[in-house]
């Protein structure tokens, strides 16, 4: 008989795991997430408007010439941007491009998707497809309900207080946020979660109460695929300059990762903070109720919510400003009383505080 060292032995079990699983698999090849990532995964298309809207030019831009005695483009650069845009009054006053990027380079936007599924929540509210923010999510996943998560209102998951067990760990293969980026059947992953807490009582930020929202959303929808209600409700009536996708978890059949994984170019996210500066309005159309947006964005520290977080948007200065945020330092910054909109794209988030910059920045307007 062979003799197999006891050290290989383990290594030899660890290697077959690793490769059973698709989603350590995904995790080993690419090793950590990366602004490339929209290549890996399988995707529904989202096609560019027939009527793409423009952005005004000025001869007069205004913008920091130097940031802590740094040119300004320069320290974007440093701090690894790939797209910066400054935009006032519907006129461009600053975009520029580093690392091989341009404005035509799709760059996903992590979990500022957290955001555009909030709008795709306050759109279907406004088609009647799901009735109230303080609907129990087993109203559209009734499986939930032997787990206790009845006791879970959609607005829970909007505020991320829902208490599920989920620990939001990028760097772990077999954590729950690798799980749910790497990994497939979602839905399968969904119906497995579990609650740590009473819902409505602390608020800790992970992806499952995003996912869980692209549930009920998928449900709501009766068929249609949330790219396509995307298209319909934002894509094509926002003017977007430009094709885009949306990653899911597989090839048939698959879901949306709503919590990330939303792939378009700088100047069309910049259109997304457009609508909320003008509170759901697109020129003269209400796409999404003005309720909505005020309610995404307000300050709200009720049911364990907090001061800095709302709708799936974050706060820097609540009653200001708010922005959607994702990871590697994607941005999409608004000041309405300014009427000032920024997008930060990145390949990290580089040694800077990017809320202090744009809060910063809003000052010198």
């Amino acid at each position: 008989m062979f003799y197999f060292p006891i050290k290989y032995k383990f290594l030899f079990i660890f290697f077959l795991l690793l490769f059973s699983s698709c989603q350590v698999t995904r995790y080993v090849v690419y090793n950590f997430a990366d602004i490339k990532d929209y290549k890996i995964f399988p995707y529904r298309k989202l096609n560019a408007s027939p009527t793409p809207f423009q952005f005004y030019t000025t001869q007069h831009p205004q913008y920091p010439k130097q940031v802590n005695g740094v040119p300004f483009d320069k320290f974007l650069e440093n701090n690894k941007t790939v797209a910066f845009l400054i935009i006032r009054n519907d006129t461009i006053h600053y975009e520029k491009y580093f690392n091989a990027y341009s404005k035509e380079s799709i760059v996903p936007s992590f979990s500022m998707a957290k955001s555009i599924t909030s709008i795709l929540i306050g759109c279907a509210l406004d088609d009647g497809l799901i009735q109230s923010v303080e609907d129990p999510i087993t109203n559209y996943i009734p499986e939930l309900k032997p787990k206790g998560f009845d006791k879970v209102k959609i607005k829970h998951l909007l505020q991320m207080t829902s208490g599920i067990k989920f620990k939001e760990n990028y760097f772990n293969p077999f954590g729950d946020a690798a799980a749910f980026y790497y990994g497939q059947h979602l839905r399968k992953k969904i119906l497995k979660l579990k609650l740590k807490n009473e819902p409505g009582k602390q608020f800790e930020y992970v992806s499952g109460n995003t996912q869980l929202l692209g549930l009920v959303l998928e449900r709501s929808l009766k068929g249609k695929t949330i790219t396509e209600y995307l298209q319909e409700k934002l894509w094509t009536p926002l003017g977007m300059e430009y094709d885009a996708t949306w990653s899911i978890d597989q090839k048939n059949n698959g879901i949306e990762k709503t919590f990330c994984c939303l792939n378009a170019r700088s100047m069309d996210f910049a259109k997304i903070g457009r609508l909320y500066l003008n509170k759901g309005n697109w020129n003269g159309k209400q796409i999404v109720s003005k309720k909505w947006v005020e309610e995404s964005t307000k300050l709200d520290t009720s049911e364990g919510s907090v001061s800095y977080y709302q709708y799936q948007w974050w706060l820097p200065t609540p009653t200001q400003d708010f922005l959607a945020e994702g990871f590697l330092g994607q941005y999409i910054y608004v000041h309405p009383a300014k009427k000032l909109i920024i997008i930060r794209l990145g390949k990290n988030e580089g040694k800077v505080n990017w809320w202090n910059v744009f809060t910063s920045l809003a000052k010198e307007y």
